[in-house]
Parts: structure tokens; C-alpha cells; sequence
């Protein structure tokens, strides 16, 4: 039996949180040398067995691509940054180091509901408490990843979770208007527009 208790948060515990998302920013460039070990890779899947689950299935499972062989294997069916349309995606030493690779066991449930989003965020947060980063890739070849890693029919391939030492700056910029595209400047700084903290509430109109 697992014994679990609340106690509330600190303010430092609050703080924590808040350092973590703010680091947690989408990055596609990496120090592709530093490799990440699998033991840390098993311990960032095993973090989400504290997440909610939808109906409690628990039907997520992870595909742990760790070796160069089997991440070069993986890089080419994925697609990157489609607002940078003169960007085809990280070069050579600058590709992730790991991917987990998010599945859904269909002989569980056919919709694990909102079971991705909160089990893809929990291993970033995770993932940028261990000094590293990431970005969460829904653009990819199915037939060919599914080829790759060898899945039997009832294995449904949800998101790639690619992972590395960050190589660049990601800067969180205030949205103007309607313009909510991420660009990159000259110096190969991305920047990312974000809506005020007052456009996120929903006010009826009197």
C-alpha cells in the first residue's frame, strides 16, 4: 500500500513550481554529447505513476529510445518548429540525446482522456529539475516510428517526448495582439509570445 499526504505547500515549494515552469520551455536544440543516462530516463516515466488518470485506467506506456544508433533511427520521422518554415529541424550535434516515445495500450482503453497533456508535462517539469529539456512532438511519421520500435497493432503512438542538455535561449516574450507564432531572431535566440495572466480568466460580459 502506498501511504500519501497533503501538508500543503510552502512558499518555497510554490516558488519551486513556478522556477520549473518557467524554465520548462519548448527547446529543439541540444548538446547532442551529453547523453542521458537510462536509469534517468526510467526514473522520469516513473514520476507519472503519481499523475491522475482518467477512470484510473493508467493506459500510458513509454518507449525508451536512449542508444545514438536508435535516436538517429528516430530523428528523420519527426517534424520540427513548423512556424520556422526555413528551418528544417536541429543539425548534426545539435539533435536530442533520447526520446520517450508516449503510447497508448488500446487493450486497456481506446482514450486515455487527458492522461497525455498531464503525464507529457509531468516528465518535462521533471526533466528541467535534472538540468535538461525538452520538446513535446506530436508531428511524426506513425508507419515508420511504428516500424522503428518494433510495436505490436494495439500500441497507439500518442507523442514523442524528445529530450537533451538545452543549446539554446528561449526567451518568453508578452503576446502582441493576436500574434501567438514562436520566431527566432538573428542571433538564434527563440523567442515565444504568452498571453497575459488576465486573458486567461473568462469574464462574463454584464
Amino acid at each position: 500500500m502506498i501511504n500519501c499526504y497533503f501538508a500543503g505547500f510552502t512558499d518555497e515549494g510554490k516558488k519551486m513550481l513556478k522556477d520549473l515552469l518557467e524554465k520548462n520551455r519548448s527547446f529543439r536544440r541540444f548538446y547532442q554529447e551529453v547523453r542521458i543516462p537510462r536509469a534517468e530516463l526510467e526514473a522520469l516515466v516513473g514520476q507519472v505513476r503519481w499523475c491522475p488518470s482518467g477512470r484510473n485506467a493508467q493506459p500510458l506506456r513509454y518507449a525508451v529510445v536512449d542508444t545514438e544508433e536508435a535516436c538517429a533511427r528516430v530523428f528523420p520521422l519527426l517534424s520540427w518548429a513548423g512556424y520556422l518554415t526555413d528551418w528544417a529541424g536541429p543539425e548534426e550535434g545539435e539533435r536530442p540525446a533520447a526520446y520517450l516515445v508516449q503510447l497508448l495500450d488500446t487493450r486497456i482503453v481506446e482514450n486515455c482522456l487527458c492522461d497525455d497533456g498531464i503525464q507529457a508535462q509531468t516528465i518535462m517539469l521533471g526533466a528541467v529539475e535534472k538540468g535538461y529539456g525538452g520538446c513535446i512532438i506530436k508531428a511524426f511519421k506513425n508507419e515508420g516510428l511504428r516500424e522503428v520500435l518494433a510495436l505490436p497493432d494495439y500500441m497507439k503512438i500518442l507523442y514523442v517526448l524528445a529530450l537533451g542538455k538545452p543549446k539554446e535561449q528561449v526567451v518568453v516574450e508578452e503576446m502582441r495582439g493576436e500574434d501567438y507564432k514562436y520566431w527566432r531572431s538573428a542571433d538564434g535566440v527563440h523567442h515565444v509570445p504568452k498571453r497575459k495572466e488576465t486573458e486567461l480568466i473568462f469574464r462574463q460580459e454584464k
